[in-house]
Protein backbone atom coordinates (compact mmCIF):
# COMPACT_ATOMS: atom_id res chain seq x y z
CA UNK A 1 0.00 0.00 0.00
CA UNK A 2 1.04 3.40 -0.66
CA UNK A 3 0.53 6.11 1.21
CA UNK A 4 -1.78 9.01 0.23
CA UNK A 5 0.26 11.91 -0.49
CA UNK A 6 0.47 13.90 2.88
CA UNK A 7 -0.49 10.98 5.04
CA UNK A 8 1.37 8.14 6.44
CA UNK A 9 0.43 4.40 6.43
CA UNK A 10 1.91 1.16 6.65
CA UNK A 11 1.54 -1.84 4.56
CA UNK A 12 -0.73 -4.30 5.72
CA UNK A 13 -0.66 -8.53 4.60
CA UNK A 14 -2.94 -9.05 1.50
CA UNK A 15 -2.02 -5.20 0.43
CA UNK A 16 -1.15 -4.61 -3.22
CA UNK A 17 0.73 -1.54 -3.95
CA UNK A 18 0.46 -0.20 -7.51
CA UNK A 19 -0.60 3.60 -6.58
CA UNK A 20 1.83 5.00 -8.42
CA UNK A 21 1.00 3.21 -11.68
CA UNK A 22 -2.49 5.71 -12.02
CA UNK A 23 -1.30 9.04 -12.85
CA UNK A 24 -4.46 11.25 -12.01
CA UNK A 25 -4.22 9.92 -8.51
CA UNK A 26 -1.07 11.96 -7.98
CA UNK A 27 -3.10 15.22 -8.24
CA UNK A 28 -4.91 17.54 -5.93
CA UNK A 29 -8.42 18.63 -5.23
CA UNK A 30 -9.01 21.97 -3.48
CA UNK A 31 -5.24 21.53 -2.26
CA UNK A 32 -5.63 18.44 -0.84
CA UNK A 33 -4.83 14.97 -2.24
CA UNK A 34 -7.21 13.15 -4.16
CA UNK A 35 -9.00 10.26 -2.47
CA UNK A 36 -11.19 8.45 -4.94
CA UNK A 37 -13.81 6.17 -3.89
CA UNK A 38 -15.75 6.20 -7.12
CA UNK A 39 -14.41 3.23 -8.77
CA UNK A 40 -17.96 1.67 -8.84
CA UNK A 41 -18.83 4.36 -11.44
CA UNK A 42 -15.90 4.12 -13.01
CA UNK A 43 -12.43 3.00 -12.94
CA UNK A 44 -9.18 5.15 -12.71
CA UNK A 45 -6.59 4.02 -15.36
CA UNK A 46 -3.13 2.93 -14.85
CA UNK A 47 -0.32 3.96 -17.02
CA UNK A 48 -0.39 1.42 -19.39
CA UNK A 49 -3.70 1.98 -20.39
CA UNK A 50 -3.46 5.25 -21.39
CA UNK A 51 0.10 4.83 -23.06
CA UNK A 52 -1.84 1.92 -25.65
CA UNK A 53 -4.41 3.71 -26.46
CA UNK A 54 -1.60 7.11 -27.43
CA UNK A 55 0.36 4.18 -29.43
CA UNK A 56 -2.53 2.83 -31.49
CA UNK A 57 -2.97 6.44 -32.72
CA UNK A 58 0.22 7.22 -33.08
CA UNK A 59 1.38 4.00 -35.08
CA UNK A 60 -1.56 1.79 -35.88
CA UNK A 61 -4.53 3.72 -36.91
CA UNK A 62 -6.55 2.38 -39.29
CA UNK A 63 -9.88 0.90 -40.43
CA UNK A 64 -10.01 -3.16 -39.59
CA UNK A 65 -11.08 -6.20 -41.65
CA UNK A 66 -10.87 -2.96 -44.53
CA UNK A 67 -7.67 -2.72 -46.38
CA UNK A 68 -4.41 -5.13 -47.20
CA UNK A 69 -2.01 -2.48 -45.67
CA UNK A 70 0.42 -2.96 -43.07
CA UNK A 71 -1.81 -0.46 -40.95
CA UNK A 72 -4.93 -1.81 -41.74
CA UNK A 73 -3.62 -5.59 -41.05
CA UNK A 74 -1.95 -4.34 -37.66
CA UNK A 75 -5.04 -2.76 -36.71
CA UNK A 76 -7.13 -6.00 -36.86
CA UNK A 77 -4.48 -7.70 -34.91
CA UNK A 78 -5.04 -5.02 -32.08
CA UNK A 79 -8.79 -5.69 -32.23
CA UNK A 80 -8.83 -9.56 -32.77
CA UNK A 81 -6.19 -9.91 -30.54
CA UNK A 82 -7.69 -8.02 -27.76
CA UNK A 83 -10.80 -9.88 -28.29
CA UNK A 84 -9.00 -12.97 -27.71
CA UNK A 85 -7.72 -11.42 -24.86
CA UNK A 86 -10.33 -10.64 -22.83
CA UNK A 87 -12.47 -13.66 -24.03
CA UNK A 88 -10.02 -15.63 -22.42
CA UNK A 89 -9.60 -13.22 -19.12
CA UNK A 90 -13.53 -14.34 -18.29
CA UNK A 91 -13.28 -17.86 -19.51
CA UNK A 92 -14.65 -17.71 -22.62
CA UNK A 93 -13.70 -17.93 -26.35
CA UNK A 94 -12.85 -15.58 -29.09
CA UNK A 95 -15.98 -16.48 -31.61
CA UNK A 96 -18.11 -15.91 -28.27
CA UNK A 97 -16.80 -12.39 -27.34
CA UNK A 98 -19.39 -9.13 -29.06
CA UNK A 99 -17.38 -5.85 -29.03
CA UNK A 100 -20.07 -3.15 -27.98
CA UNK A 101 -19.65 0.30 -26.58
CA UNK A 102 -20.43 -0.32 -23.53
CA UNK A 103 -22.64 -2.73 -21.27
CA UNK A 104 -25.77 -0.83 -21.56
CA UNK A 105 -25.35 -1.55 -25.35
CA UNK A 106 -24.38 -4.99 -24.99
CA UNK A 107 -27.85 -5.66 -22.82
CA UNK A 108 -29.85 -3.69 -25.34
CA UNK A 109 -28.25 -5.56 -27.97
CA UNK A 110 -29.24 -8.92 -26.55
CA UNK A 111 -33.09 -7.96 -25.90
CA UNK A 112 -33.24 -6.27 -29.62
CA UNK A 113 -31.90 -9.37 -31.09
CA UNK A 114 -34.50 -11.27 -29.22
CA UNK A 115 -37.03 -8.78 -30.41
CA UNK A 116 -35.49 -9.68 -34.22
CA UNK A 117 -36.00 -13.11 -33.36
CA UNK A 118 -39.48 -12.70 -32.07
CA UNK A 119 -40.22 -10.96 -35.47
CA UNK A 120 -38.54 -13.31 -37.36
CA UNK A 121 -40.37 -16.41 -35.72
CA UNK A 122 -36.66 -17.67 -34.53
CA UNK A 123 -35.62 -20.08 -31.99
CA UNK A 124 -35.78 -16.97 -29.28
CA UNK A 125 -38.75 -15.87 -30.54
CA UNK A 126 -41.01 -14.85 -27.11
CA UNK A 127 -45.00 -15.12 -27.21
CA UNK A 128 -47.80 -13.26 -25.58
CA UNK A 129 -48.11 -15.37 -22.27
CA UNK A 130 -43.95 -15.72 -21.65
CA UNK A 131 -42.40 -14.36 -19.18
CA UNK A 132 -38.87 -12.24 -18.88
CA UNK A 133 -37.62 -12.18 -14.80
CA UNK A 134 -35.33 -9.14 -13.80
CA UNK A 135 -34.58 -8.58 -10.23
CA UNK A 136 -35.28 -5.80 -7.70
CA UNK A 137 -31.63 -5.13 -7.53
CA UNK A 138 -30.64 -4.53 -10.98
CA UNK A 139 -29.24 -1.69 -12.31
CA UNK A 140 -31.33 0.47 -14.37
CA UNK A 141 -29.35 -0.82 -17.92
CA UNK A 142 -30.46 -4.41 -17.19
CA UNK A 143 -34.15 -4.01 -16.03
CA UNK A 144 -35.22 -1.26 -18.70
CA UNK A 145 -34.57 -3.27 -22.20
CA UNK A 146 -36.31 -6.32 -20.44
CA UNK A 147 -39.05 -4.14 -18.85
CA UNK A 148 -39.45 -2.87 -22.62
CA UNK A 149 -38.86 -6.14 -24.68
CA UNK A 150 -41.69 -7.56 -22.41
CA UNK A 151 -44.36 -4.87 -23.44
CA UNK A 152 -43.47 -5.01 -27.21
CA UNK A 153 -43.60 -8.78 -27.10
CA UNK A 154 -46.84 -9.02 -24.83
CA UNK A 155 -44.09 -11.16 -22.50
CA UNK A 156 -45.09 -10.97 -18.69
CA UNK A 157 -42.59 -8.84 -16.97
CA UNK A 158 -41.86 -10.48 -13.51
CA UNK A 159 -38.98 -10.09 -10.55
CA UNK A 160 -37.13 -11.61 -7.61
CA UNK A 161 -37.80 -9.55 -4.70
CA UNK A 162 -34.81 -8.35 -2.04
CA UNK A 163 -34.33 -8.97 1.79
CA UNK A 164 -34.46 -6.07 3.97
CA UNK A 165 -30.35 -5.97 3.51
CA UNK A 166 -30.87 -6.09 -0.15
CA UNK A 167 -29.71 -9.63 -0.67
CA UNK A 168 -31.94 -11.67 -3.24
CA UNK A 169 -34.63 -13.64 -2.06
CA UNK A 170 -34.07 -16.78 -3.37
CA UNK A 171 -38.45 -17.56 -1.74
CA UNK A 172 -38.90 -15.58 -4.75
CA UNK A 173 -37.51 -18.04 -7.43
CA UNK A 174 -40.98 -19.15 -7.81
CA UNK A 175 -41.56 -16.37 -9.63
CA UNK A 176 -39.10 -18.76 -12.30
CA UNK A 177 -41.38 -20.61 -14.70
CA UNK A 178 -42.76 -23.02 -17.27
CA UNK A 179 -43.56 -19.97 -19.00
CA UNK A 180 -39.78 -17.82 -18.17
CA UNK A 181 -37.74 -17.22 -21.23
CA UNK A 182 -35.28 -15.17 -19.97
CA UNK A 183 -33.92 -14.20 -16.48
CA UNK A 184 -31.86 -11.61 -16.17
CA UNK A 185 -29.44 -10.83 -13.53
CA UNK A 186 -26.98 -9.02 -11.79
CA UNK A 187 -23.73 -10.25 -10.42
CA UNK A 188 -22.96 -7.95 -7.77
CA UNK A 189 -25.90 -5.13 -6.75
CA UNK A 190 -24.24 -1.31 -7.77
CA UNK A 191 -25.98 -0.24 -4.55
CA UNK A 192 -25.77 -3.04 -1.77
CA UNK A 193 -22.24 -4.85 -2.95
CA UNK A 194 -23.97 -7.71 -2.30
CA UNK A 195 -23.25 -10.89 -4.60
CA UNK A 196 -25.90 -12.67 -5.95
CA UNK A 197 -26.46 -16.65 -5.57
CA UNK A 198 -25.68 -17.16 -9.53
CA UNK A 199 -26.33 -20.71 -8.69
CA UNK A 200 -28.92 -21.26 -7.47
CA UNK A 201 -30.55 -18.57 -9.95
CA UNK A 202 -29.15 -20.49 -13.08
CA UNK A 203 -30.26 -23.84 -11.86
CA UNK A 204 -33.70 -22.39 -11.57
CA UNK A 205 -33.77 -20.74 -14.85
CA UNK A 206 -31.79 -23.80 -16.51
CA UNK A 207 -35.15 -26.43 -14.75
CA UNK A 208 -37.21 -24.51 -18.06
CA UNK A 209 -35.02 -23.79 -20.11
CA UNK A 210 -34.75 -20.15 -19.53
CA UNK A 211 -31.90 -17.92 -21.30
CA UNK A 212 -29.80 -16.66 -18.18
CA UNK A 213 -28.41 -12.87 -18.54
CA UNK A 214 -25.42 -11.76 -16.17
CA UNK A 215 -24.67 -8.15 -15.57
CA UNK A 216 -21.00 -8.67 -14.77
CA UNK A 217 -20.24 -4.69 -14.26
CA UNK A 218 -19.20 -4.86 -10.99
CA UNK A 219 -17.48 -8.27 -10.59
CA UNK A 220 -15.34 -8.47 -13.30
CA UNK A 221 -13.39 -5.34 -11.96
CA UNK A 222 -13.21 -6.93 -8.05
CA UNK A 223 -13.84 -10.90 -8.71
CA UNK A 224 -12.30 -13.60 -10.95
CA UNK A 225 -14.87 -14.10 -13.56
CA UNK A 226 -15.35 -17.94 -15.20
CA UNK A 227 -18.64 -17.33 -17.06
CA UNK A 228 -18.83 -21.58 -17.86
CA UNK A 229 -18.36 -22.26 -14.22
CA UNK A 230 -21.04 -19.38 -13.88
CA UNK A 231 -22.97 -21.57 -16.12
CA UNK A 232 -24.91 -18.80 -17.76
CA UNK A 233 -25.60 -17.93 -21.07
CA UNK A 234 -24.50 -14.23 -21.72
CA UNK A 235 -22.49 -11.73 -19.46
CA UNK A 236 -22.20 -8.22 -20.09
CA UNK A 237 -18.66 -6.68 -19.35
CA UNK A 238 -18.03 -2.65 -18.94
CA UNK A 239 -14.52 -1.27 -20.16
CA UNK A 240 -14.64 1.38 -18.13
CA UNK A 241 -15.21 -0.43 -14.56
CA UNK A 242 -12.22 -2.70 -15.88
CA UNK A 243 -9.66 -0.12 -15.82
CA UNK A 244 -10.27 0.64 -19.58
CA UNK A 245 -11.24 3.45 -20.98
CA UNK A 246 -14.44 4.43 -21.24
CA UNK A 247 -16.55 4.07 -24.78
CA UNK A 248 -15.72 0.13 -24.90
CA UNK A 249 -17.79 -2.76 -23.35
CA UNK A 250 -18.33 -6.64 -24.56
CA UNK A 251 -20.70 -9.02 -24.40
CA UNK A 252 -19.95 -12.85 -24.18
CA UNK A 253 -22.81 -15.31 -25.53
CA UNK A 254 -22.61 -18.36 -25.68
CA UNK A 255 -21.51 -20.18 -28.95
CA UNK A 256 -24.87 -21.97 -29.68
CA UNK A 257 -26.93 -19.01 -28.62
CA UNK A 258 -25.58 -16.34 -30.69
CA UNK A 259 -25.38 -18.93 -33.75
CA UNK A 260 -29.23 -18.52 -33.44
CA UNK A 261 -29.69 -14.52 -32.77
CA UNK A 262 -30.12 -12.48 -35.53
CA UNK A 263 -28.30 -9.17 -35.57
CA UNK A 264 -29.27 -5.90 -34.36
CA UNK A 265 -26.95 -2.99 -35.98
CA UNK A 266 -26.81 -3.81 -39.85
CA UNK A 267 -24.52 -2.57 -42.45
CA UNK A 268 -20.84 -2.24 -42.88
CA UNK A 269 -18.75 -5.14 -41.60
CA UNK A 270 -22.02 -7.29 -40.92
CA UNK A 271 -22.53 -8.80 -43.99
CA UNK A 272 -21.74 -11.39 -46.69
CA UNK A 273 -23.34 -10.55 -49.92
CA UNK A 274 -25.96 -7.62 -50.67
CA UNK A 275 -28.07 -7.32 -53.58
CA UNK A 276 -30.62 -4.82 -54.14
CA UNK A 277 -33.18 -7.61 -52.95
CA UNK A 278 -31.88 -9.34 -50.34
CA UNK A 279 -28.73 -9.48 -47.67
CA UNK A 280 -26.91 -12.27 -45.93
CA UNK A 281 -25.01 -11.90 -43.12
CA UNK A 282 -21.58 -12.58 -41.48
CA UNK A 283 -21.41 -15.58 -38.81
CA UNK A 284 -21.17 -14.21 -35.39
CA UNK A 285 -19.36 -12.12 -33.97
CA UNK A 286 -18.78 -9.91 -36.80
CA UNK A 287 -22.40 -10.15 -37.61
CA UNK A 288 -23.57 -8.42 -34.44
CA UNK A 289 -20.53 -5.37 -34.95
CA UNK A 290 -21.83 -2.63 -37.67
CA UNK A 291 -19.57 -0.04 -38.87
CA UNK A 292 -16.24 1.58 -37.67
CA UNK A 293 -15.14 -0.01 -34.11
CA UNK A 294 -13.82 1.91 -31.03
CA UNK A 295 -10.41 0.79 -32.23
CA UNK A 296 -7.89 2.34 -30.16
CA UNK A 297 -10.10 1.73 -26.86
CA UNK A 298 -10.00 -1.57 -27.45
CA UNK A 299 -6.39 -1.20 -27.55
CA UNK A 300 -6.70 0.20 -24.01
CA UNK A 301 -8.24 -1.81 -22.81
CA UNK A 302 -6.45 -4.89 -23.37
CA UNK A 303 -3.69 -3.11 -21.92
CA UNK A 304 -5.95 -2.90 -18.79
CA UNK A 305 -6.70 -6.97 -18.93
CA UNK A 306 -3.02 -7.63 -19.03
CA UNK A 307 -2.23 -5.48 -16.35
CA UNK A 308 -4.69 -6.99 -13.92
CA UNK A 309 -3.60 -10.06 -14.76
CA UNK A 310 0.09 -9.38 -14.04
CA UNK A 311 -1.92 -8.42 -10.24
CA UNK A 312 -3.64 -11.64 -10.46
CA UNK A 313 -7.18 -11.59 -9.88
CA UNK A 314 -7.09 -13.56 -6.71
CA UNK A 315 -4.69 -11.15 -5.37
CA UNK A 316 -6.81 -8.51 -6.37
CA UNK A 317 -9.86 -9.93 -4.79
CA UNK A 318 -7.84 -10.29 -1.43
CA UNK A 319 -6.07 -6.79 -1.48
CA UNK A 320 -10.33 -5.39 -2.05
CA UNK A 321 -11.60 -7.84 0.49
CA UNK A 322 -9.35 -6.36 3.34
CA UNK A 323 -10.51 -2.83 1.70
CA UNK A 324 -13.91 -3.79 1.88
CA UNK A 325 -13.89 -5.24 5.84
CA UNK A 326 -12.42 -1.81 6.72
CA UNK A 327 -15.02 0.22 5.16
CA UNK A 328 -18.41 -1.65 6.36
CA UNK A 329 -16.57 -1.55 9.76
CA UNK A 330 -15.64 1.67 9.47
CA UNK A 331 -19.05 3.22 8.06
CA UNK A 332 -21.01 0.85 10.20
CA UNK A 333 -19.43 2.67 12.96
CA UNK A 334 -20.41 6.33 12.54
CA UNK A 335 -23.55 7.72 14.34
CA UNK A 336 -26.16 8.67 12.51
CA UNK A 337 -25.54 6.73 9.07
CA UNK A 338 -27.31 3.66 7.71
CA UNK A 339 -25.28 1.51 5.79
CA UNK A 340 -27.86 0.22 2.39
CA UNK A 341 -27.27 -3.52 2.15
CA UNK A 342 -25.87 -6.75 4.31
CA UNK A 343 -23.93 -4.66 7.55
CA UNK A 344 -20.97 -7.39 7.41
CA UNK A 345 -17.62 -7.34 4.52
CA UNK A 346 -18.83 -11.09 3.70
CA UNK A 347 -20.59 -11.82 0.01
CA UNK A 348 -19.69 -8.46 -1.49
CA UNK A 349 -17.93 -6.28 -2.85
CA UNK A 350 -15.48 -2.98 -1.95
CA UNK A 351 -18.84 -0.52 -2.46
CA UNK A 352 -21.25 0.75 0.29
CA UNK A 353 -24.01 3.14 -0.18
CA UNK A 354 -25.23 4.51 2.74
CA UNK A 355 -28.11 7.22 4.15
CA UNK A 356 -26.87 10.00 6.77
CA UNK A 357 -29.39 11.15 8.80
CA UNK A 358 -30.52 14.73 8.18
CA UNK A 359 -28.17 15.71 5.29
CA UNK A 360 -28.97 14.98 1.92
CA UNK A 361 -26.73 12.93 -0.29
CA UNK A 362 -25.46 15.74 -2.02
CA UNK A 363 -24.40 18.45 0.98
CA UNK A 364 -22.37 15.18 2.51
CA UNK A 365 -20.14 14.60 -1.00
CA UNK A 366 -19.56 18.30 -1.21
CA UNK A 367 -18.75 18.31 2.27
CA UNK A 368 -16.46 15.42 1.55
CA UNK A 369 -15.13 17.10 -1.89
CA UNK A 370 -13.46 19.97 0.27
CA UNK A 371 -10.80 17.18 1.42
CA UNK A 372 -10.43 15.94 -1.84
CA UNK A 373 -12.68 12.94 -1.24
CA UNK A 374 -14.36 11.88 -4.49
CA UNK A 375 -17.68 9.94 -4.17
CA UNK A 376 -21.18 8.82 -5.81
CA UNK A 377 -24.55 10.27 -4.55
CA UNK A 378 -27.85 9.94 -6.20
CA UNK A 379 -30.13 6.68 -7.07
CA UNK A 380 -26.95 5.30 -8.97
CA UNK A 381 -29.48 4.40 -12.13
CA UNK A 382 -31.41 1.87 -9.97
CA UNK A 383 -34.33 3.49 -8.19
CA UNK A 384 -36.43 0.35 -7.65
CA UNK A 385 -33.54 -1.03 -5.22
CA UNK A 386 -33.59 2.63 -3.30
CA UNK A 387 -37.13 2.32 -3.49
CA UNK A 388 -37.37 -0.86 -1.52
CA UNK A 389 -34.94 0.45 0.99
CA UNK A 390 -36.83 3.00 2.00
CA UNK A 391 -34.87 6.27 0.36
CA UNK A 392 -34.67 8.05 -2.57
CA UNK A 393 -31.15 8.36 -3.14
CA UNK A 394 -28.09 7.26 -1.46
CA UNK A 395 -24.39 8.54 -1.46
CA UNK A 396 -21.21 5.65 -2.22
CA UNK A 397 -18.16 5.13 -1.41
CA UNK A 398 -16.23 2.05 -3.17
CA UNK A 399 -13.14 0.92 -3.75
CA UNK A 400 -10.59 -0.49 -6.29
CA UNK A 401 -7.36 -2.30 -6.47
CA UNK A 402 -5.64 1.27 -6.65
CA UNK A 403 -7.23 2.46 -3.29
CA UNK A 404 -5.71 1.93 0.30
CA UNK A 405 -6.56 1.49 3.82
CA UNK A 406 -5.55 5.12 4.35
CA UNK A 407 -8.19 5.90 1.51
CA UNK A 408 -10.62 4.30 3.96
CA UNK A 409 -10.20 5.44 7.12
CA UNK A 410 -9.74 9.02 5.94
CA UNK A 411 -13.13 8.74 4.33
CA UNK A 412 -14.31 7.52 7.84
CA UNK A 413 -12.63 10.32 9.54
CA UNK A 414 -14.37 13.13 7.75
CA UNK A 415 -17.65 11.21 6.89
CA UNK A 416 -18.16 10.96 10.83
CA UNK A 417 -17.73 15.05 10.79
CA UNK A 418 -20.38 15.96 8.20
CA UNK A 419 -23.38 15.78 10.27
CA UNK A 420 -22.03 17.72 12.40
CA UNK A 421 -20.69 20.26 10.00
CA UNK A 422 -24.62 20.56 9.38
CA UNK A 423 -25.73 20.97 13.07
CA UNK A 424 -27.38 17.71 13.05
CA UNK A 425 -27.18 15.73 16.52
CA UNK A 426 -28.16 12.32 17.57
CA UNK A 427 -31.95 12.22 19.38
Amino acid sequence: MMAVPGRTGSLDAGELSVRADFPILGRTVRGKPLVYLDSAATAQKPRVVIEAEKTFYERSNAAVHRGAHALAEEATEVYESARAHLAAFVGGRPDELLWTKNATEGLNVLAYALLNATLDGGRFALRPGDEIVVTEAEHHSNLVPWQQLARRTGARFRWLRLHDDGRIDTSSLDVITERTRVVAFTHVSNVTGAISPVSEIVAAARAVGALTVLDACQSAPHLPLDVRALGVDAVAISGHKLLGPTGVGAVWVRADVLADLPPVITGGSTVQVVTMEETSFMPPPARFEGGTQMIAQIAGLDAAIGYLEGLGMERVAAHEAGLTERLVQGVGAVDGVRILGPASAGGRVGLVAFDVDGVHPHDVSQVLDDDGIAIRVGHHCAQPVHRRLGVHASARASVAVYNTLDDVDFFVERLARVRGFFGVTNG
